[in-house]
């Protein structure tokens, strides 16, 4: 998992669990008993912990429990499954010592929570904004709860971005040799092979913007499909050679997942056998095996197979030749096998380009895309049109027709966002019903987006139909979403009197209108006016739409997922603090232990035996009566240890510093005696000194002398298991005393002797003040004294800046 963030005029990745921007991939979370861990973390105990341990959720979003894929994948699964009040997916584990059930929302929002922690941590600052990236293929259910989890975390996000958009963007921004805006674009085709999906799409760029001109999926092709093929392999295999059902045990098969993932890494870089060894894997019996590269490919043959697919279809979209492609740029971790890079190698009939980290690509993309929308960086600019990955239509009740109508609002391949504005005849509120017009293209079993209702819909004071203009929008998110709807009132007013003039602009790149409805209608409109027909004026007015999405989180059960989630950071933190005063007690022992006897053995008095006895025994507590106490409970036991601890401790550190705390107080004396000896042999460079004062600091060195001399004396003799006569605070403070009251005497500066100052001549006028006038007698003394009063005013007066 990684996230990256912008850090002044860098692009930084951060390779834990996270960052302001966020790469959604698969990842690992683990709920504990008491507390959650995350990232590598809840990887490192996802073998002895697998109940509890929550890994792959990210294709379970916007599904139900009872959909057909959850239900396919849901034997492969260590950890439960169970269906939601509302019936959507859940994951039960165990939570503060009772079994919970989380939303799949629930949970993403707890990994982007602790991306935020992470982000939040590198960059020393508040982390708000961010860009979160899904498959191209995820449609509006799997979009919604993506930002649903991300409020949960308490994250604003800017923009739900496509990982292959992500990727052309961390391709494009960078480049300087682009064609110009008015020249023929570069197109370049991207394929991202993930952990969990596979996504091509073909990008025309220009400089300074990019557009996807197409995309191509397939769902159930990525990195963890082959691994299951390698795990479903060396099941059969060690069914035969062992008789081991491996199935039957999830800790095992979590076990040779791990395994199989790195032999399938090995077998990328290597084409001779390689060992699978696995020690007590199983009723305490050892396996072992090998595999060689090209075996897994005869295994993958039907997954290779459908690499090509994609490919064709998303020229074919694109109605590109292969000789109109500049380069095929591949990323993704599974996109290292060698026979999926031969397979698109030979499709394009081109070397590939691994310009890009295959790893890093998405992330670096959405932190590119949350520096362009964020105020706060100035950045090239750089403007992106993606594309709408299926087409939506819309369908409603049409009196005219006496059934349903419908129209095909957004083909597939649209460019987005965009508006449109839809144009009905209506007397009263009405249905419209969005959904997606080939269910054969979607990896979703429901075809429906939701249902929009226009109310407070009335005719006109005449009885005829009112015009309601409806707003239609595929948002940033490629979310769609009846956006607006407003009603247009024609008001007739007698002849003579001018009509009132209504302009209405949609704030939008573009915008189309379609007009449906009663076609009487339109026949009225186009008659020509008759002879004296009142004149009239228009008003339009804002109606209220009323939501029904398909899988959409209602805003009650939102809330409770958002005070939910501060709950359980709120007890993330007490247990933090409650395992960091367990680990200062574990610490202290077996430090204070080995140091009993070693640097601390010359300080411990005859009552060794017993606290090295008190030591042993709070060790076997913390492992027994102790391992699951309150935070007070450790700080106590640390206290009461130290009591014993801390006093042999501090005669050690005394011992270690003492002597050259009374080194540094020696020297001090030796430096004023010398002083005085000079002062006392009449040295020109004290002279100046006062005989009284000197006398005085004679007396201080010699009080000083006498009180080192008596305390070095005591303490030689003394034992050192017992606590020092003087310690090494005392020992300064007698050298700061010293110094504070000899230093400023004896560093006292020699006076200066100034030299006569000659007097210079005054005949050809004042040297320091103006010329005489006839006012103003000639006076040197006078005239000096008044330019030094007005240079003495001038000094007084504030400084201003002028400017």
């Amino acid at each position: 998992m990684k996230h990256a963030v912008n850090v002044k005029r860098f692009v930084c990745v951060i390779k834990k669990t996270v960052f302001y921007q966020i790469v959604f991939k698969p990842i690992l979370y683990k709920v504990r008993i008491y507390n959650r861990s995350i990232g590598a973390a809840a990887k490192s105990q996802v073998v002895t912990n697998y109940k509890n341990t929550v890994q792959g959720f990210k294709r379970f979003h916007g599904r139900a429990c009872a959909d057909p894929y959850v239900q396919s994948v849901k034997s492969n699964l260590v950890y439960d499954l169970a269906p939601m009040p509302t019936g959507a997916t859940g994951i039960k584990v165990m939570y503060m010592d009772e079994e919970r059930v989380f939303s799949i929302e629930q949970v993403t929002g707890m990994l982007l929570t602790k991306l935020k922690e992470t982000a939040e941590s590198a960059l020393k600052k508040p982390v708000v904004d961010c860009v979160i990236s899904v498959p191209s293929y995820f449609t509006d259910s799997e979009r919604r709860s993506v930002i649903d989890a991300a409020q949960i975390a308490g994250l604003n996000c800017l923009r739900l971005m496509n990982e292959t958009t992500a990727v052309t963007l961390a391709y494009g921004i960078y480049k300087q040799d682009l064609p110009a805006p008015e020249e023929k674009p570069r197109i370049v085709v991207f394929v991202d092979l993930g952990h969990s999906g596979y996504q091509v799409s073909v990008c025309a760029f220009n400089k300074g913007k990019l557009k996807i001109l197409a995309t191509a999926f397939d769902s159930e092709l990525g990195g963890k499909d082959f691994d299951d093929i390698l795990v479903k392999h060396f099941c059969e295999e060690f069914s035969q050679k062992y008789k081991l059902d491996v199935k039957s045990k999830p800790r095992a098969l979590v076990r040779l997942n791990q395994e199989c993932e790195k032999l399938k890494k090995l077998m990328s870089a290597n084409s001779s056998d390689l060992p699978l060894n696995i020690e007590c894997f199983m009723n305490d019996i050892d396996v072992s095996s090998k595999l060689n590269r090209g075996q897994f490919e005869e295994m993958c043959a039907e997954l290779l197979a459908k690499v090509e697919g994609p490919l064709c279809s998303v020229m074919e979209q694109a109605k590109l030749k292969k000789e109109d492609i500049y380069a095929v740029e591949i990323v993704g971790g599974a996109s290292r096998i060698p026979a999926i890079k031969e397979r698109i190698s030979k499709f394009f009939g081109k070397e590939l380009s691994t310009t890009l980290n295959a790893d890093e690509a998405v992330a670096r993309g959405c932190a590119l895309q949350c520096a362009i929308l964020s105020p706060a960086f100035k950045v090239r600019e750089f403007s992106i049109t993606d594309v709408v990955p299926y087409s939506i239509s819309l369908k409603w009740n049409s009196a005219a027709e006496e059934g349903l109508s419908d129209c095909e609002v957004f083909p597939k391949n649209h460019a987005a966002p965009f508006s449109k504005v839809l144009t009905f005849y209506r007397k009263e509120p009405f249905t419209l019903e969005a959904y997606y017009n080939n269910p054969k293209e979607l990896p979703y079993p429901t075809a429906s987006i939701g249902t929009f209702l226009i109310q407070n819909v009335s005719p006109q004071p005449s009885g005829e139909s009112a015009k309601v203009k409806v707003k239609v929008r595929v948002n940033v998110h490629g979310v769609f979403s009846v956006s607006g709807a407003s009603l247009v009132e024609i008001i007739k007013t007698p002849e003579g009197e001018e009509p009132m003039e209504t302009e209405q602009t949609v704030k939008e790149d573009e915008v189309c209108s379609l007009l449906t409805g009663d076609p009487k209608q339109e026949k009225k409109n186009d008659q020509p006016p008759q002879a004296k027909k009142p004149k009239v004026k228009t008003k339009t007015v804002e109606l209220p739409i009323e939501c029904n999405l398909h899988w959409q989180l209602s805003s009650e059960v939102l809330n409770m997922f958002v005070e939910n989630e501060g709950k359980m950071i709120m007890q993330d933190k007490l247990e933090k603090e409650r395992n960091d005063a367990k680990n200062n007690v574990e610490e202290y022992v077996y430090d204070m232990r080995d140091k009993l006897h070693g640097v601390l053995e010359k300080f411990v008095n005859e009552d060794r035996d017993s606290f090295s006895l008190k030591l042993e025994d709070t060790e076997n507590w913390l492992y027994e009566d102790g391992e699951d106490q309150q935070k007070q409970v450790y700080i106590d036991k640390l206290a009461e240890l130290k009591k014993i601890g801390q006093p042999i401790h501090d005669r050690y550190i005394e011992a270690e510093e003492r002597p050259n705390a009374f080194e540094e107080l020696g020297r001090q004396i030796q430096m004023y005696m010398k002083i005085i000896e000079a002062y006392k042999a009449k040295d020109e460079q004290y002279d100046h000194l006062d005989e009284l004062e000197v006398t005085k600091v004679n007396k201080h060195v010699n009080d000083a002398m006498a009180w080192m001399n008596g305390k070095m004396n005591q303490q030689n003799s003394q034992d050192l298991t017992v606590d020092p006569v003087v310690k090494v605070v005392e020992i300064k403070a007698k050298t700061k005393e010293l110094y504070s009251a000899c230093n400023p005497i004896l560093s006292k500066p020699k006076p200066k002797v100034e030299p006569p100052k000659e007097e210079k001549p005054t005949e050809n006028g004042p040297v320091n003040g103006p010329e005489p006038t006839e006012s103003q007698p000639c006076n040197p003394d006078k005239a000096t004294s008044a330019g030094t009063e007005q240079e003495t005013v001038e000094n007084k007066l504030p400084e201003m800046d002028i400017d």
